[in-house]
């Protein structure tokens, strides 16, 4: 079998296949580049609706936004991307864009700002799960047509209120931000959805490349927007393979049959960079590693069983070992290096204070179920869970399914706890505050599954939420940093939320392989840039 057969058909690989017995190492393609990565979580590749983290991997390298980030530059902000220019007025509530000339989508047609307006429009009409995005700026289905408009090369957006500028372009850096091709989504419209039964598995971006194929549970194929207004990248293809085991990942690295292995555990990393021809890129993402207890639950939404569980948690233990090198302590909701983050860690695994918390509650014999998706890292975490727990008289059943199984659940308001990762959809506050500590609405029929405090059920104070508004709209810095260590606070004492680390990528890669970025604490994984 061919290397290039290989790479589209796999091979079977076990854990116990001896690394000694390897085949000779051989290479991929110059101008291909093929990544190991769970990708389970994907449920659409439509900008509008995508609000995971492998699809908004695929967003960042098919669609292009009004402003980007540069992934080999992303301590610099945001930088124009398809608007050359913006221009506030002088109320501060509307941001004119002047569009850059010479764009072009995969279909041929030229990017305008009218584009740019029905991709904005388009998503809050939609509103599919990071509609929230928008909205929060008053945008509504209702008024986009005149919030939202465009103007020959110009595209003008009105807030219902003044709002930082640079909390606006931060958020249009993210996935929902992505221009979509007008003429070609339209005329693959079915009954009034705008495109979205289309673009779920296809592309209309002017990005660096277009969607080849995407097999849900299998892979991702990309390659080359043939119309490109850009430098033409070197990896002229990217196939995204996913494997789920970290044992099988390093075995394909160090075969030769993939590039980079994004999901190798400590004793793999190790391992892999052992055997020589290999290197590891360590990168602080924005990425929270959770519990978060249902609201609904008559015992888990008592506040003193929410306190015991902060308790429960082995931090020190799991930090140590099997999350060593990949996973840092971490219990508020804004992460490292983000405006306003907080370097408090006031919990440690302590069972004789969750059994005082616990018997204030009245709580005695709980059986609850935890939801996790199989991911190596979240199964030991939910095990080690499971038997701290066991130490205090709770019995924890733990469901384990794919990525679309548990989010499904956890979305509905269904699992009793549930084990997960959140990564901030833009590098401001603002993208935690407002999901993990804002919940205006937390009736069943508000549907607001973008925000983490709703999927929980936690009925958010009126005072906690008003500090949230007030945070976004304050534009002294340094009040604002204040005023999010305040919630924060006030969060690490009252929610449901139980935040236990932040996420160290550790990429694994073919010593020849230059310049791959995960987008490090404010974006996603970026190809376009890549060299071996």
């Amino acid at each position: 079998m061919n290397v290039f057969n290989r790479l589209l058909t796999g091979v079977a690989i076990g854990a116990a296949v001896s690394m000694s017995s390897l085949a000779a190492y051989a290479e991929t393609p110059a101008n291909m580049l093929v990544i190991a990565n769970r990708i389970d979580d994907i449920i659409t590749i439509d900008p509008a609706e995508s609000f995971e983290f492998a699809g908004s991997d695929v967003s960042r390298n098919i669609y292009n936004r009004l402003v980007y980030l540069d992934p080999l530059d992303l301590d610099a902000g945001y930088k124009p991307g398809l608007a050359e220019s913006w221009t506030v007025s002088e109320d501060g509530k509307s941001i004119t864009f002047t569009m850059k000339e010479g764009n072009t989508f995969e279909s041929g047609n030229p990017v305008t700002a009218e584009d740019a307006a029905f991709s904005l429009q388009r998503a809050v009409i939609l509103n599919k799960t990071p509609s929230f995005i928008l909205t929060q700026f008053g945008f509504t289905p209702e008024n986009v047509a005149e919030t939202i408009k465009a103007d020959g090369n110009t595209l003008t957006i009105t807030t219902d209120k003044k709002y930082a500028t640079s909390f606006i372009l931060n958020c249009l850096t993210a996935t929902i931000g992505a221009v979509v091709d007008k003429k070609t989504v339209m005329a693959n419209e079915v009954d009034g959805d705008m495109g979205n039964t289309w673009l779920k598995t296809n592309s209309a971006g002017s990005g660096p490349y277009k969607l080849d194929s995407w097999k849900p549970n299998d892979s991702v194929t990309l390659s080359l927007n043939p119309n490109y207004s850009g430098e033409k990248p070197t990896m002229e293809r990217v196939i995204v393979r996913h494997v789920t085991e970290s044992a099988s990942q390093r075995l394909l690295l160090e075969r030769g049959d993939i590039d980079i292995a994004r999901n190798l555990n400590p004793e793999d990393i190790s391992g892999a960079t052992a055997a020589g021809g290999i290197k590891v890129e360590d990168e602080l993402k924005g990425q929270l590693m959770y519990l978060a207890l249902n609201g609904k639950h008559p015992v888990l939404s008592k506040p003193e069983v929410r306190q015991a569980f902060k308790y429960l948690v082995d931090y020190a233990g799991m930090q140590d070992s099997f999350l060593k090198g990949q996973y840092t302590t971490h219990q508020n909701f804004l992460p490292a290096t983000y405006l306003g983050a907080s370097k408090e860690n006031p919990f440690s695994l302590n069972i004789e204070k969750a059994k005082e918390l616990l018997a204030e509650a009245g709580v005695e014999g709980l059986e609850i179920e935890a939801g996790v998706r199989e991911a190596q890292e979240r199964i030991e975490i939910a095990q080690t869970m499971q038997n701290t727990l066991a130490q205090v008289g709770i019995k924890l059943n733990i469901t384990v399914g794919t990525a679309k199984q548990i989010l499904g659940r956890y979305r509905s308001r269904e699992l009793d706890m549930y084990v997960g990762i959140w990564g901030p959809d833009y590098p401001d506050p603002q993208t935690n505050a407002g999901t993990f500590a804002y919940n205006p609405d937390n009736s069943d029929e508000a549907n607001a599954t973008g925000l983490l405090a709703w999927r929980t059920a936690w009925d958010v104070s009126d005072e906690m939420n008003a500090k949230v508004e007030a945070a976004v709209t304050e534009g002294d810095r340094d009040k604002r940093i204040q005023m999010y260590q305040e919630i924060q606070q006030e969060f690490r004492e009252t929610s449901p939320f139980i935040v236990m680390f932040q996420r160290i990528e550790q990429s694994a890669m073919r010593d020849n392989v230059m310049n791959f970025s995960t987008g490090q604490a404010v974006s996603s994984a970026a190809y376009w840039q890549v060299t071996k």
